[in-house]
C-alpha cells in the first residue's frame, strides 16, 4: 500500500500533538509536585507550631518559635539608618528644628520635649524616656493617666483583661510602669490561635460603634487598615476617668472632629501665653489616609508600611513598618511603573509645597500667640479678646491636624494643603483682630520677643529646662531597673 505525502504529513502531526501533549503533562505533574511539596513545607511550621500560644502573649519572643520570618523583621524595627529628605527613623528633635513649636505649645508638656517618631521597637523606652510623662515619686503623683499607655504595648490589653478596661484607664501612668515592659508586637495585632488580624483595643470598636458600624464585619484588605487604626488616629481622653475615645461621632473630616470637640466643650489645655483654651492633634493618620488617592482606592495601611516578602515557598508581610520610601522597589513599583529616582521625587515634591505652608503657618500661629500675651499685659477684657482667641484655636487645631500626622503630605496631599491653607488664614485673622485691641489700648508697635531657637522659647515660656531634664534622669536610674526587676520577677519579659 502506497503512503501519501498527505498521510505522511498528517502522522507526523500525530507525532507533534502527541509530544507537546506529554510535555504539558510532564510540566503539571512538575507543578502539582512543586505545590505539594511547598505546602508541605508551609505546613510543616504553621501547622506543626514548636509552642501553643493562649490568651493575650505579650512576649515577642514567644510568637517567634512559630513566625521566625515575621519575628525578624519586627526585629528590624529597631534600626535607626534610613533619612529621607525630611524624616526617616532616626532621632531627631523637632523642637530644635523647629522652635516656633515651643511657644505654640506653651503651657503643654509638648514644649518641654518632641521628637520624631522611631519604630515599634521603641515604644517602651521612648515613653519612659521623654519628658513628657514627668516623675512621679509615687505613681498617683504623676502628671499622666495610664491611657497615655494604650498604644505603647501588648501589655495593656492583658492588664485590660485583668483589671477591666475603666479600671486601666483609671489608673495612673506610673501605676503601670512595672506591667506594661513589652514594646508593641503581635499581640497588638493578631489572634494567637488563628492567627487573623484582630482588634485589641475598645477604643476603635467602640467609635465605629457609634457609628451603627461593625468592624467585626470588615474584609481582611480593611483590617490590614484597622489594626493600624488602633492608634494612629485622633483621640482624647474623656471625663475624669481619662476613657479613650475618638471623636468620630460625626465623621472623619477636621472639622467634623471640631464641630464634635466644641459641642462637648472639650479643651485639652488653656495656652499660657494667649489663654486660648487649645486643641491638641495627636496623630490622624488613618482618618487622612482614607481621604487620600491610595485609600480612596481600597489600599490598606499594610499594602505600602508592611510589603509582602517571598522566601521558597513562603509568603509573608515584612513586619519592619516603616516609610515605604525605604523600599520603593517592593512598595511602590508594585503598582506604578516608574523608576524609583522619579516615585521618590514625586514624594518629595508633594513634601515640599506642603512644608513651604507648614513653616509659614508656625510663625504666624507663634505671633498670635505672642501678640495674644501683650494684649492681656495691656489689660484688654475677654470681650475683647473672645473672636481673636476663637481664631487661634481653630488655627492651631489645623496646624497641628496637618502636621501631628507625619505622612499626612502624602497620604493626602490635597487635604493637607487644604487644612494648613486653612489654618495660615485664620493665624492672620488672628493678628489682625489682636492688632485692633492693642490699637485700643494704644500699643501700636508691641515688642515681641526673641524666640529663634529651642532654648530662648522654651526660657520664655519659663520652663527650666536643665532642671527638668536632671529630674528626669534620676528618675529614670532610680524607676527604671525596679520595674524591670519586678517584671522579671513575675515572668513578664
Amino acid at each position: 500500500m502506497k503512503v501519501t505525502e498527505s498521510s505522511r504529513k498528517k502522522n507526523l502531526w500525530y507525532w507533534v500533538i502527541f509530544a507537546v501533549g506529554m510535555c504539558v503533562v510532564f510540566a503539571l505533574g512538575l507543578l502539582a509536585a512543586s505545590i505539594t511539596e511547598r505546602r508541605a513545607e508551609v505546613a510543616s511550621i504553621y501547622n506543626n507550631k514548636k509552642v501553643a500560644i493562649e490568651g493575650i502573649e505579650p512576649r515577642a519572643e514567644k510568637w517567634a518559635l512559630n513566625y521566625p520570618r515575621e519575628y525578624d523583621t519586627w526585629q528590624r524595627t529597631q534600626n535607626m539608618d534610613f533619612k529621607s529628605k525630611h524624616l526617616g527613623n532616626q532621632f531627631e528633635d523637632v523642637l530644635a528644628q523647629r522652635p516656633e513649636m515651643v511657644i505654640l505649645w506653651a503651657g503643654y508638656a509638648f514644649a518641654k520635649d518632641y521628637n520624631a517618631p522611631r519604630g515599634h521597637m521603641y515604644t517602651i523606652t521612648d515613653t519612659r524616656q521623654t519628658l513628657r510623662t514627668g516623675t512621679p515619686e509615687k505613681p498617683e503623683d504623676g502628671p499622666q493617666p495610664a491611657t497615655c499607655w494604650t498604644c505603647k504595648s501588648p501589655d495593656v490589653p492583658r492588664m485590660m483583661q485583668e483589671i477591666g478596661v475603666e479600671n486601666f484607664y483609671k489608673s495612673k501612668w506610673g501605676e503601670m510602669g512595672p506591667q506594661i515592659v513589652n514594646p508593641l508586637g503581635c499581640a497588638d495585632c493578631h489572634d494567637p490561635a488563628t492567627m487573623n488580624l484582630t482588634i485589641t483595643r475598645p477604643a476603635l470598636r467602640e467609635a465605629f460603634a457609634r457609628q451603627g458600624i461593625d468592624i467585626a464585619k470588615a474584609s481582611p484588605q480593611e483590617m490590614r487598615s484597622l489594626v493600624c487604626a488602633q492608634c494612629h488616629v485622633e483621640y482624647y481622653f474623656k471625663g475624669d476617668g481619662k476613657y479613650l475615645t475618638f471623636p468620630w461621632d460625626k465623621g472623619f473630616s477636621m472639622e467634623q472632629m471640631e464641630q464634635y470637640y466644641d459641642e462637648v466643650q472639650y479643651t485639652d489645655w488653656v495656652h499660657a501665653l494667649s489663654k486660648a483654651p487649645m486643641l491638641k492633634a495627636q496623630h490622624p493618620d488613618y482618618e487622612l489616609f482614607k481621604m487620600g488617592p491610595h485609600g480612596q482606592r481600597g489600599l490598606a495601611c499594610a499594602d505600602c508600611h508592611m510589603p509582602y516578602k517571598a522566601e521558597g515557598a513562603f509568603k509573608y508581610s515584612d513586619h519592619q513598618v516603616m516609610s515605604p520610601l525605604a523600599n520603593i522597589s517592593g512598595t511602590c513599583q508594585t503598582c506604578h511603573r516608574d523608576s524609583e529616582e522619579n516615585l521618590r521625587n514625586y514624594v518629595y515634591g508633594y513634601q515640599d509645597k506642603i512644608l513651604e505652608v507648614r513653616n509659614r503657618v508656625e510663625k504666624e500661629l507663634a505671633k498670635a500667640h505672642l501678640l495674644a500675651q501683650k494684649a492681656w499685659e495691656h489689660n484688654a477684657t475677654e470681650q475683647e479678646m473672645q473672636d481673636s482667641l476663637k481664631l487661634i484655636r481653630q488655627a492651631q487645631w489645623r496646624w497641628d491636624f496637618g502636621v501631628a500626622s507625619h505622612g499626612a503630605s502624602f497620604h493626602a496631599p490635597v487635604e493637607t494643603q487644604r487644612i494648613l491653607s486653612q489654618s495660615l488664614d485664620k493665624a492672620l485673622q488672628a493678628q489682625l483682630a489682636l492688632q485692633k485691641v492693642l490699637y485700643a489700648h494704644n500699643v501700636l508697635d508691641p515688642e515681641l520677643p526673641d524666640v529663634s531657637s529651642k532654648e530662648k522659647a522654651q526660657a520664655y515660656i519659663g520652663l527650666d529646662m536643665e532642671k527638668e531634664r536632671a529630674a528626669k534622669q534620676q528618675w529614670l536610674e532610680k524607676t527604671i531597673p525596679a520595674w524591670i526587676e519586678e517584671a522579671q520577677k513575675n515572668n513578664r519579659i
